[in-house]
């Protein structure tokens, strides 16, 4: 298998993680699967930006690990979570790179939730 292709931040394709100063809280089928008042914002080149939260503060009992991931040559090697609830799956809801490459370590052990799959990602 070929290498990957790694790739760093530039001007042309800017990313940053900060702090969020606020607390942000997921939930789907009416359930908090997350809660955290330590989440990180990533911001990359034009995408919206995504929320990282702890591991610490996502409700695990309600993520089932699928065997779907991804690769981004500037985060590295994505593993996704499916999120049960009473009213059913959504299916690779969320996504985690558990070895981000350097320029972007400060998400690991973060989850992140496609706003998409889920009922709400609210910034309180």
């Amino acid at each position: 298998m070929p290498d990957k292709k790694v790739l760093k931040p530039s001007a042309n394709h800017p990313i940053t993680v900060a702090p969020n100063e606020a607390r942000v809280v997921v939930t789907v089928g009416g359930k908090v699967v997350a809660d955290s008042a330590n989440a990180l914002t990533l911001r990359e080149a034009n995408y919206p930006p995504a929320q990282y939260i702890p591991r610490a503060d996502v409700d695990f009992g309600l993520l089932e690990r699928t065997e779907h991931s991804t690769y981004c040559p500037f985060k590295g090697d994505a593993s996704y979570y499916s999120i049960r609830t009473g009213d059913g799956v959504a299916e690779n809801a969320v996504w985690t790179y558990e070895a981000p490459h350097d320029a972007v370590a400060e998400i690991k052990d973060h989850v992140a939730f496609y706003p998409s799959k889920v009922d709400a990602i609210e910034e309180r």
